[in-house]
């Protein structure tokens, strides 16, 4: 289809092309008692996304809108100065959220524009959307299955529009340009997909830690599922390099891996894990960092060690919960605990413990959900307590 052509299917849609209207909506409440801090985090917030996406044949477009709103903010919002008061990084904010045009064919799927991206797990690139402000990326973006069981993903990012909103700025700015690249080959066996991955990350602003976020990585993650009767083994293991890349002032080498697996007993849940990020000589930013990933989802919900710090990081987690698939009229009821417990990596000195709590349960359209995060400190950071009350919307 010709530019022109794919112009008129978004402005003029005709009856062939489906419309499909795009809309969803969070209410959270965020409250923060952090040592060593006069007043507690309060934050109420709203999050609201709307748009459309079009589609006919092979050809897709998009455009998506997002706006949060704090209608109690007590709190530091990482931009305006509130000292007294803990970190809830969710500013106010309202811009667009994606845009883009889509290709897809059998094999082939084709994405430019301004779009979310999360690949594997999101431990080293992903979409943020704990966040009311959701990282996207302006990027171009080539997914090819040349062969089954065959998968390349490669995309180059111009831009990345962080979770600082449209008022970032200084050491939180709401858009890093820079040359990003992202690289998966992925080959799925019967026992789970083992990956090949290379990340490029160029964070090409000088107010963002002097260009020492910049690093090259490269690695290897295998992961699966088996199903053993009616329980269901998970499993997943992963291990890089990375190094200092393009202006990054830093010369460093640290290592990662990573080993974790679970078990679901139609009901019973119970999981354990252990990840290392290498420290190389104890410089700031010399061990190992993940700048674009989805940061919530791992080591701790209280969110204690991004950046990494200097001398690494060791995180020995265990995991228990329960699930139901229905509950009444409820669907997708689980309640989850996890404990880590968390150590350098160079010079071994113990960090702190943690203990997160999560129950949830889906209603019509509606998911709810409470969350509690308590992070104890030894010799790395502040003791901090966090919990969040939440709804979350989709049409």
């Amino acid at each position: 289809m010709r530019p022109l052509a794919l112009l008129s299917l978004v402005a003029t849609p005709a009856a062939a092309q489906t419309v499909t209207p795009l809309a969803e909506a969070r209410l959270r409440y965020e409250q923060v008692d952090q040592d060593g801090l006069p007043r507690n985090a309060d934050a109420l917030t709203t999050r609201v996304r709307a748009g459309v996406a079009i589609a006919e044949g092979r050809w897709s477009a998009l455009a998506e809108a997002q706006g949060n709103l704090a209608m109690v903010g007590d709190y530091f919002d990482g931009l305006h100065p509130y000292a007294t008061r803990p970190l809830v990084a969710d500013p106010q904010s309202i811009g667009l959220y994606r845009a883009q045009i889509q290709y897809k064919a059998p094999g082939v799927t084709l994405t430019a524009g301004r779009q979310r991206i999360a690949l594997d797990d999101e431990r080293f690139v992903g979409a943020a959307a704990i966040r009311n402000n959701g990282q996207t990326f302006d990027a171009v973006r080539a997914e090819l299955v040349p062969t089954r069981g065959l998968k390349v993903d490669v995309t180059y990012a111009r831009a990345v529009h962080t979770i600082w909103g449209i008022d970032g700025t200084g050491v939180r700015p709401g858009v890093i340009d820079g040359d990003n690249v992202f690289a998966n080959l992925g080959y799925t066996t019967p026992l789970g997909t083992l990956t090949g991955f290379a990340y490029l990350v160029d964070q090409d602003a000088a107010a963002v830690q002097n260009y020492r976020l910049s690093s090259q990585t490269y690695g290897v993650r295998f992961a699966g599922t088996r199903t053993l009767g009616q329980a269901r083994l998970s499993y997943q293991a992963s291990w890089a390099r990375q190094s200092d890349w393009h202006r990054n002032p830093n010369d460093y080498a640290a290592g990662y891996w990573l080993a974790d697996a679970a078990i679901d007993l139609a009901g019973p849940r119970l999981g354990a894990g252990y990840e290392v990020f290498g420290a190389s000589d104890g410089r700031a930013l010399t061990s190992f960092q993940t700048p674009l990933a989805t940061a919530f989802k791992f080591n701790g919900w209280a969110e204690k060690f991004t950046p990494k710090p200097a001398d690494g990081l060791r995180d020995l987690y265990a995991s228990a919960g329960w699930g139901w698939k229905t509950l009444g009229r409820a669907k997708g009821v689980s309640v989850q605990a996890i404990w880590h417990r968390f150590e350098s990596d160079r010079l071994t000195r113990h960090y702190g413990n943690e203990l997160d709590l999560l129950t949830q349960a889906t209603l019509g359209r509606t998911t709810a959900s409470i969350r509690y995060a308590d992070y104890r400190a030894d010799r790395f950071a502040t003791s901090t307590r966090k919990m969040w009350l939440q709804l979350d919307w989709t049409i």
